[in-house]
Protein backbone atom coordinates (compact mmCIF):
# COMPACT_ATOMS: atom_id res chain seq x y z
CA UNK A 1 0.00 0.00 0.00
CA UNK A 2 1.17 3.25 -0.91
CA UNK A 3 0.46 6.18 1.88
CA UNK A 4 -1.70 8.96 0.51
CA UNK A 5 -1.60 12.41 0.70
CA UNK A 6 -4.82 13.82 2.57
CA UNK A 7 -6.68 17.17 3.07
CA UNK A 8 -9.67 16.98 5.78
CA UNK A 9 -12.34 19.00 5.98
CA UNK A 10 -14.50 19.41 9.44
CA UNK A 11 -15.85 21.53 12.35
CA UNK A 12 -17.54 20.62 15.51
CA UNK A 13 -16.37 17.69 18.26
CA UNK A 14 -17.88 14.78 15.86
CA UNK A 15 -15.28 14.99 13.43
CA UNK A 16 -12.53 14.83 15.81
CA UNK A 17 -12.04 11.57 16.14
CA UNK A 18 -11.95 10.81 12.13
CA UNK A 19 -9.08 13.46 12.19
CA UNK A 20 -6.99 12.16 15.01
CA UNK A 21 -7.50 8.34 13.54
CA UNK A 22 -6.21 9.69 10.15
CA UNK A 23 -3.56 11.50 11.57
CA UNK A 24 -2.26 8.79 13.43
CA UNK A 25 -2.69 6.09 10.73
CA UNK A 26 0.38 5.59 7.67
CA UNK A 27 -1.03 8.37 5.33
CA UNK A 28 -0.28 11.75 5.53
CA UNK A 29 -2.57 14.86 6.42
CA UNK A 30 -1.52 17.57 4.54
CA UNK A 31 -4.14 20.76 6.03
CA UNK A 32 -7.37 20.60 7.83
CA UNK A 33 -9.97 22.89 6.24
CA UNK A 34 -12.55 24.16 8.89
CA UNK A 35 -15.00 26.92 9.54
CA UNK A 36 -13.58 29.95 11.31
CA UNK A 37 -13.61 30.55 15.00
CA UNK A 38 -16.92 32.09 16.98
CA UNK A 39 -18.21 33.43 19.44
CA UNK A 40 -19.02 30.90 22.44
CA UNK A 41 -20.66 31.52 25.67
CA UNK A 42 -22.44 34.09 27.33
CA UNK A 43 -19.54 36.08 27.34
CA UNK A 44 -19.22 35.74 23.57
CA UNK A 45 -15.39 34.65 23.93
CA UNK A 46 -14.37 34.06 19.96
CA UNK A 47 -13.07 30.05 19.90
CA UNK A 48 -11.56 27.98 17.07
CA UNK A 49 -13.40 24.78 15.76
CA UNK A 50 -12.70 21.72 17.71
CA UNK A 51 -11.34 20.17 14.82
CA UNK A 52 -8.93 23.69 14.53
CA UNK A 53 -7.75 22.96 17.80
CA UNK A 54 -7.33 19.39 17.54
CA UNK A 55 -5.60 19.84 14.24
CA UNK A 56 -2.96 22.72 16.12
CA UNK A 57 -1.89 20.36 18.67
CA UNK A 58 -1.31 17.39 15.74
CA UNK A 59 0.72 20.22 14.31
CA UNK A 60 -1.21 20.24 10.99
CA UNK A 61 -1.64 23.55 8.87
CA UNK A 62 -5.19 25.16 9.91
CA UNK A 63 -7.14 26.96 6.99
CA UNK A 64 -10.64 28.89 8.17
CA UNK A 65 -12.97 29.55 5.93
CA UNK A 66 -17.08 29.46 5.70
CA UNK A 67 -17.01 29.59 1.76
CA UNK A 68 -14.12 27.24 0.30
CA UNK A 69 -14.32 29.11 -2.98
CA UNK A 70 -12.36 31.87 -0.97
CA UNK A 71 -9.71 30.09 -0.39
CA UNK A 72 -9.89 27.66 -3.83
CA UNK A 73 -6.71 29.27 -5.07
CA UNK A 74 -4.12 28.50 -2.62
CA UNK A 75 -5.90 24.97 -2.36
CA UNK A 76 -5.17 24.01 -5.86
CA UNK A 77 -1.95 25.18 -5.82
CA UNK A 78 -1.32 21.92 -3.75
CA UNK A 79 -1.68 18.23 -4.90
CA UNK A 80 -3.36 15.45 -2.92
CA UNK A 81 -4.77 12.34 -3.32
CA UNK A 82 -7.59 12.30 -1.30
CA UNK A 83 -9.84 14.22 0.63
CA UNK A 84 -11.65 13.67 3.52
CA UNK A 85 -14.89 15.27 4.87
CA UNK A 86 -16.58 15.33 8.22
CA UNK A 87 -19.72 17.40 9.42
CA UNK A 88 -17.46 21.10 7.73
CA UNK A 89 -20.56 22.93 7.22
CA UNK A 90 -20.61 24.09 4.24
CA UNK A 91 -20.78 22.90 0.90
CA UNK A 92 -17.81 22.15 -1.40
CA UNK A 93 -18.17 22.98 -5.12
CA UNK A 94 -15.96 22.62 -8.18
CA UNK A 95 -13.24 22.95 -8.95
CA UNK A 96 -12.47 22.49 -5.36
CA UNK A 97 -14.65 18.81 -5.64
CA UNK A 98 -12.34 17.45 -8.12
CA UNK A 99 -8.96 18.65 -6.90
CA UNK A 100 -8.19 15.95 -5.06
CA UNK A 101 -6.70 13.01 -7.34
CA UNK A 102 -9.16 10.40 -5.91
CA UNK A 103 -11.63 13.23 -5.12
CA UNK A 104 -13.72 13.47 -1.66
CA UNK A 105 -15.01 10.73 0.44
CA UNK A 106 -17.56 12.08 3.33
CA UNK A 107 -18.83 10.34 6.56
CA UNK A 108 -22.50 10.54 7.04
CA UNK A 109 -23.93 9.13 10.45
CA UNK A 110 -27.23 7.42 8.83
CA UNK A 111 -27.39 4.59 6.87
CA UNK A 112 -27.83 6.13 2.98
CA UNK A 113 -29.96 6.99 1.88
CA UNK A 114 -32.10 7.30 5.19
CA UNK A 115 -31.62 11.00 6.28
CA UNK A 116 -30.19 12.75 3.95
CA UNK A 117 -28.83 16.34 5.27
CA UNK A 118 -27.36 18.05 8.03
CA UNK A 119 -29.12 16.37 11.31
CA UNK A 120 -29.23 12.86 10.37
CA UNK A 121 -28.60 11.39 14.14
CA UNK A 122 -31.19 13.81 15.39
CA UNK A 123 -34.19 12.60 12.81
CA UNK A 124 -33.34 9.27 13.41
CA UNK A 125 -34.07 9.20 17.45
CA UNK A 126 -37.09 11.84 16.68
CA UNK A 127 -38.44 9.54 14.07
CA UNK A 128 -37.95 6.28 16.63
CA UNK A 129 -35.51 4.00 14.36
CA UNK A 130 -34.21 1.55 16.19
CA UNK A 131 -31.36 1.37 14.24
CA UNK A 132 -28.93 3.68 12.53
CA UNK A 133 -25.25 3.92 11.60
CA UNK A 134 -22.75 5.48 9.83
CA UNK A 135 -21.62 5.63 5.48
CA UNK A 136 -18.59 6.82 3.89
CA UNK A 137 -19.16 7.67 0.64
CA UNK A 138 -17.87 9.47 -2.44
CA UNK A 139 -19.10 13.12 -2.54
CA UNK A 140 -20.78 14.74 -5.19
CA UNK A 141 -22.13 17.85 -6.11
CA UNK A 142 -26.21 17.00 -4.81
CA UNK A 143 -26.86 16.15 -1.01
CA UNK A 144 -25.15 13.47 0.22
CA UNK A 145 -26.56 11.17 -2.82
CA UNK A 146 -22.99 9.23 -3.98
CA UNK A 147 -22.33 5.71 -4.30
CA UNK A 148 -21.20 4.27 -0.83
CA UNK A 149 -18.07 2.12 -0.03
CA UNK A 150 -18.77 1.39 3.64
CA UNK A 151 -21.48 1.05 6.19
CA UNK A 152 -21.81 0.35 9.71
CA UNK A 153 -24.95 -0.97 11.42
CA UNK A 154 -25.98 -0.38 15.08
CA UNK A 155 -29.06 -0.96 17.22
CA UNK A 156 -29.97 2.33 18.88
CA UNK A 157 -30.81 1.75 22.22
CA UNK A 158 -33.71 3.07 24.53
CA UNK A 159 -32.71 5.81 26.31
CA UNK A 160 -29.20 7.58 24.44
CA UNK A 161 -29.60 11.11 23.09
CA UNK A 162 -28.72 12.68 20.01
CA UNK A 163 -25.71 13.81 21.56
CA UNK A 164 -24.71 10.90 23.01
CA UNK A 165 -25.54 8.67 20.02
CA UNK A 166 -23.19 11.25 17.90
CA UNK A 167 -20.31 10.56 20.25
CA UNK A 168 -20.66 7.10 19.78
CA UNK A 169 -21.03 6.83 15.68
CA UNK A 170 -18.13 9.38 15.64
CA UNK A 171 -15.78 6.86 17.43
CA UNK A 172 -16.95 3.98 14.96
CA UNK A 173 -17.15 5.91 12.14
CA UNK A 174 -13.40 6.70 12.40
CA UNK A 175 -12.52 3.32 12.01
CA UNK A 176 -15.00 3.22 8.83
CA UNK A 177 -13.10 5.99 7.26
CA UNK A 178 -9.25 4.73 8.24
CA UNK A 179 -10.53 1.13 6.32
CA UNK A 180 -11.85 3.25 3.15
CA UNK A 181 -8.45 5.31 3.02
CA UNK A 182 -6.41 2.21 3.25
CA UNK A 183 -8.57 0.67 0.55
CA UNK A 184 -8.70 3.29 -1.67
CA UNK A 185 -4.38 3.14 -1.24
CA UNK A 186 -4.43 -0.64 -2.45
CA UNK A 187 -6.83 0.45 -5.23
CA UNK A 188 -9.39 -2.69 -3.83
CA UNK A 189 -12.23 -0.53 -2.64
CA UNK A 190 -15.76 -1.15 -4.45
CA UNK A 191 -17.96 1.68 -4.30
CA UNK A 192 -22.23 0.51 -4.30
CA UNK A 193 -25.58 3.03 -5.35
CA UNK A 194 -26.87 4.18 -2.53
CA UNK A 195 -30.54 1.87 -2.70
CA UNK A 196 -33.83 2.29 -0.52
CA UNK A 197 -36.10 5.18 0.41
CA UNK A 198 -34.92 8.33 0.89
CA UNK A 199 -35.64 10.67 3.45
CA UNK A 200 -34.31 14.37 4.22
CA UNK A 201 -32.95 15.43 8.03
CA UNK A 202 -33.18 19.22 7.55
CA UNK A 203 -31.23 21.07 10.56
CA UNK A 204 -32.99 21.86 13.38
CA UNK A 205 -33.82 25.28 14.86
CA UNK A 206 -35.06 26.19 18.56
CA UNK A 207 -38.81 25.52 17.98
CA UNK A 208 -38.14 22.00 17.03
CA UNK A 209 -36.97 21.64 20.54
CA UNK A 210 -40.66 22.15 22.10
CA UNK A 211 -42.44 19.31 23.24
CA UNK A 212 -45.86 18.47 22.71
CA UNK A 213 -47.51 17.55 25.82
CA UNK A 214 -50.95 16.47 23.54
CA UNK A 215 -48.63 13.79 21.79
CA UNK A 216 -47.94 10.39 22.87
CA UNK A 217 -45.10 9.76 25.92
CA UNK A 218 -43.23 7.44 23.44
CA UNK A 219 -43.71 10.05 20.56
CA UNK A 220 -42.82 12.88 23.27
CA UNK A 221 -39.59 10.96 24.70
CA UNK A 222 -38.40 10.23 21.23
CA UNK A 223 -38.34 13.80 20.29
CA UNK A 224 -36.78 14.52 23.99
CA UNK A 225 -33.85 12.31 22.97
CA UNK A 226 -33.57 13.72 19.53
CA UNK A 227 -32.97 17.66 20.28
CA UNK A 228 -31.02 16.77 23.15
CA UNK A 229 -28.83 18.47 23.79
CA UNK A 230 -28.73 20.50 20.56
CA UNK A 231 -30.97 22.73 20.15
CA UNK A 232 -32.20 21.64 23.33
CA UNK A 233 -35.58 20.64 24.58
CA UNK A 234 -38.03 22.58 25.77
CA UNK A 235 -41.51 23.56 27.08
CA UNK A 236 -43.70 26.22 28.82
CA UNK A 237 -45.61 26.62 31.99
CA UNK A 238 -49.21 28.57 31.84
CA UNK A 239 -47.68 31.51 33.28
CA UNK A 240 -45.38 31.79 31.05
CA UNK A 241 -42.17 30.91 32.34
CA UNK A 242 -39.84 29.01 29.89
CA UNK A 243 -38.76 25.60 31.03
CA UNK A 244 -35.63 23.68 29.91
CA UNK A 245 -35.71 19.93 30.09
CA UNK A 246 -32.26 18.17 30.41
CA UNK A 247 -32.87 14.82 31.70
CA UNK A 248 -36.87 13.28 31.14
CA UNK A 249 -37.30 9.43 31.30
CA UNK A 250 -40.51 7.21 30.95
CA UNK A 251 -42.62 6.97 34.06
CA UNK A 252 -45.16 3.29 32.95
CA UNK A 253 -46.03 2.98 36.60
CA UNK A 254 -47.27 6.12 37.37
CA UNK A 255 -51.34 7.01 37.45
CA UNK A 256 -53.11 8.42 34.86
CA UNK A 257 -52.58 12.23 34.39
CA UNK A 258 -53.96 14.67 31.37
CA UNK A 259 -51.30 16.28 29.09
CA UNK A 260 -49.35 18.99 30.60
CA UNK A 261 -50.25 18.17 34.25
CA UNK A 262 -47.38 18.21 36.87
CA UNK A 263 -47.53 16.59 40.29
CA UNK A 264 -44.83 15.52 42.90
CA UNK A 265 -45.11 11.63 43.39
CA UNK A 266 -42.60 10.74 46.36
CA UNK A 267 -39.49 11.70 45.41
CA UNK A 268 -40.48 12.08 41.47
CA UNK A 269 -41.47 14.82 39.32
CA UNK A 270 -44.26 13.56 36.58
CA UNK A 271 -45.63 15.40 33.72
CA UNK A 272 -48.81 14.10 31.86
CA UNK A 273 -49.23 13.34 27.86
CA UNK A 274 -51.86 12.09 25.55
CA UNK A 275 -50.84 8.26 26.55
CA UNK A 276 -49.23 8.25 30.13
CA UNK A 277 -47.21 9.89 32.51
CA UNK A 278 -43.09 11.32 31.92
CA UNK A 279 -40.76 11.96 34.85
CA UNK A 280 -38.44 14.82 35.32
CA UNK A 281 -35.16 14.51 36.57
CA UNK A 282 -33.23 17.51 35.58
CA UNK A 283 -34.17 21.01 34.35
CA UNK A 284 -34.05 24.82 33.67
CA UNK A 285 -36.10 27.27 34.74
CA UNK A 286 -35.48 30.80 32.72
CA UNK A 287 -33.05 32.72 34.47
CA UNK A 288 -31.54 29.85 36.53
CA UNK A 289 -29.02 27.01 36.45
CA UNK A 290 -30.01 23.69 35.82
CA UNK A 291 -31.73 21.83 38.99
CA UNK A 292 -33.21 18.55 39.77
CA UNK A 293 -36.39 18.53 39.03
CA UNK A 294 -37.87 18.00 42.78
CA UNK A 295 -35.55 20.98 44.14
CA UNK A 296 -37.81 23.21 41.13
CA UNK A 297 -41.08 21.32 42.32
CA UNK A 298 -40.40 22.55 46.33
CA UNK A 299 -40.25 26.38 45.00
CA UNK A 300 -43.85 25.88 43.62
CA UNK A 301 -45.42 26.71 46.11
CA UNK A 302 -49.51 25.98 46.90
CA UNK A 303 -50.47 25.24 43.20
CA UNK A 304 -48.42 23.19 40.89
CA UNK A 305 -47.54 24.67 37.33
CA UNK A 306 -48.88 23.09 34.18
CA UNK A 307 -47.52 22.83 30.63
CA UNK A 308 -48.96 24.83 27.96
Amino acid sequence: MTPLSLVFAGSPSAAVPTLRALAAGPHTVRSVITRPAAPVGRRRVMTPTPVAQAALELGIAVRESARPQEIERELLAETVDLGVIVAYGALLREPVLSWPRLGWINLHFSLLPRWRGAAPVQHALIAGDDQTGATVFQLTPGMDDGDWYAQHRETVGGHVTAGELLTRLSESGAALVGSVVDSLARGDVRAHPQQGDVTFAPKLGREDGRLDWWQDASVVLARWRGVTPEPGAWTQTDDGLVVKLWELAAADDAVPMKPGELQVSGHRVLVGTATGALELDRVQPAGKQAMRAADWARGWGARAPRFS
